[in-house]
């Protein structure tokens, strides 16, 4: 066995959900909050697992943990903002990252398809879902982006390390 190998699996951790978790971490993302409208209660949840899957059709993905208390909520609706947050947004993305966050109107406006949108982020989609795919612990969400709203001069909020930047 040569050495590089050698040293490649020596420095190697045998893999559970903490470890992984820590190693995820040190890619930096963006943050969003992917927004609901159910019956006039606007629900935001903060997610940075959320890509971009394809430019023809424009498809988005993002997912929830399957334990999450408004999983339900999410997978009735039909439609979905994406707010990709700014800089500036920090103590939204902590506010929208805890348990059961009772629906405050005043973070939000509504958009072409009646889905709450976060006033100030860098971007906001406005998305129809698509498909639903259970995988793990998580389901993840496909949607087809049908509306966009974005500026150009505004600086992202960055989680990276388990800290915002």
């Amino acid at each position: 066995m040569d050495r590089f190998n050698y040293n490649a699996k020596k420095n190697m951790k045998k893999i559970n959900s903490k470890i992984f978790k820590k190693a995820l971490s040190m890619f930096p993302t963006g943050i969003t909050i992917i927004g609901i409208n159910e019956k006039n209660n606007y629900i935001g949840k903060t997610i940075n697992s959320f890509s971009a899957l394809s430019l023809s059709p424009p498809l988005i993905l993002f997912s929830l943990n399957k334990k999450s208390s408004s999983l339900n909520s999410y997978k009735k609706s039909n439609f979905f903002s994406v707010n990709i947050l700014s800089k500036k947004q920090k103590k939204m993305s902590v506010i929208f990252a805890k348990k059961n966050v009772k629906s405050n109107k005043k973070f939000f406006e509504l958009g072409y398809l009646n889905t709450p949108i976060i006033k100030n982020s860098i971007v906001n989609l406005e998305c129809k879902k698509t498909k639903l795919i259970s995988q793990g612990d998580h389901i993840i969400f496909i949607c087809e982006v049908v509306f966009v709203k974005y500026k150009n001069n505004t600086d992202p909020l960055i989680y990276f390390k388990s800290k915002y930047f």
